[in-house]
């Protein structure tokens, strides 16, 4: 099995063996402490696989962020190396500015509407938290908003240039904005480079966090040279860790989100921590931050507040869940789903009795963008899909069961 960290005995002035996963969780980080430094820095690359190594940073989504740690702290840096790295860097700064001018550009255009909408993770989290936009790769723009604005937003998009990614019909949008929570659209540059979210999670999953609280509380930043509006801190660590734990931590750049979140916000003494836990409990995620602040903690050595210690110590169940994970992102578990084992482990991270129960009764009943594309019904039918849901349901679990289907 692959080791998760180097001994936490072992000095840092000692040579260190490049396991590339291990070497990872050392890179990770956009402001790097003294102890960090010295680690890369007496880290033996002599036997590291460089062709897995940068697979894997690109794969953890932090190749950005190992390139210049790397190029900055290592030393016996192969000169191949070092120039793949830097061109890896600039490839992606150049991508990442294209998109912040983008963003400006949607956002502009927006506001002339009187349409309101924050854009949150991308852009505005490479710039705000890790105060380079070459240091945070992303592949799209996601921007939060009202259910009720959808179609207006929808024309205004059009009107610059964007078009949905997927022809649905009115009848089968109109469901899929009751029961699903983002809609994607392609641009002239590419496909699936905006999304328009209404929810930050599908309905079955059974956390209500309410768009428009978020949309009111709101701040303001700027990015690409145009201000724009932005998520409280309160709410961008809330949003961070439900985002990871819906993808159950499988990367190590949502890692580095949520630590860098709470470095840089902490350093600002902008985080009520007191609102975190308040809302946290009200959405019966009290776990998924605990969990979330343990695999920060963790996996990437990195130092919590003190608010962020007593989360993770409000659960008694945080450190064995926190230590299944961490196990599963070092060996680079890959998940489905769609499978019982994803439905099993998001089970396992809600804290409530009731909440487990309402998650598994949406699970059931809620249709998904599978269940539309299946069968074809007409709108006075759409109340059908929920049998439709079930009947694929019963196959999944019969084919596991190794019966026929």
């Amino acid at each position: 099995m692959t080791k998760l960290l180097p001994s936490s005995s072992m000095s840092s002035n000692a040579p260190q063996r490049a396991d590339g996963f291990g070497l990872l969780c050392a890179l990770a980080g956009a402001e790097m402490s003294l102890e960090r430094i010295e680690r890369i820095a007496n880290w033996d690359l002599s036997t590291l696989d460089w062709s897995e190594f940068l697979r894997l940073a690109e794969h953890h989504g932090i190749l950005p962020l190992a390139a210049r740690n790397l190029i900055e702290h290592a030393r016996g840096l192969p000169s191949k190396i070092k120039s793949s790295l830097r061109s890896a860097y600039e490839t992606n700064l150049r991508r990442s500015l294209w998109f912040a001018a983008e963003l400006a550009r949607i956002m502009q255009h927006f506001e002339r509407s009187e349409l309101r909408a924050v854009p949150y993770k991308g852009p505005v989290l490479a710039q705000s938290v890790y105060r380079d936009l070459g240091l945070r790769s992303f592949s799209d723009l996601d921007l939060l908003i009202s259910p009720s604005d959808f179609e207006r937003a929808k024309q205004a998009l059009a009107e610059i240039g964007y078009r949905p990614s997927a022809d649905l019909t009115p009848g089968v949008e109109r469901l899929w904005l009751r029961t699903g929570y983002e809609r994607s659209f392609d641009g002239a540059a590419g496909r699936n480079l905006v999304e328009l979210q209404w929810a930050l999670l599908p309905h079955f999953y059974a956390v209500d966090l309410g768009v428009e609280d978020l949309l009111t509380r709101a701040g303001r930043t700027v990015v690409g040279g145009c201000e724009m509006p932005c998520l409280s801190a309160e709410d961008a660590l809330l949003v961070l860790c439900l985002h990871a734990a819906k993808h159950l931590w499988a990367r190590l750049i949502w890692l580095a989100d949520i630590a860098e979140t709470l470095r840089s916000q902490s350093r600002n003494q902008t985080i009520d921590y007191a609102q975190v836990f308040s809302q946290a409990r009200a959405l019966g995620i009290v776990r998924v931050l605990g969990v979330s602040f343990w695999l920060v903690k963790n996996v990437l050595r990195a130092e919590l507040p003190k608010s962020a210690e007593e989360m993770i110590a409000a659960d008694p169940r945080v450190p064995a869940l926190g230590s299944e994970f961490a196990e599963r992102l070092a060996r680079g578990a890959a998940y489905d789903f769609e499978s019982t084992e994803y439905f099993r482990l998001i089970m396992k991270l809600r804290e409530r009795r009731g909440d487990r129960m309402r998650y598994l009764w949406r699970l059931v009943w809620t249709p998904s963008t599978g269940d539309i594309a299946a069968v074809r019904l007409p709108g006075a039918l759409f109340p059908l899909y929920r049998i439709v849901r079930i009947g694929r349901l019963l196959r999944k679990l019969i084919y596991l069961a190794g019966g026929s289907v």
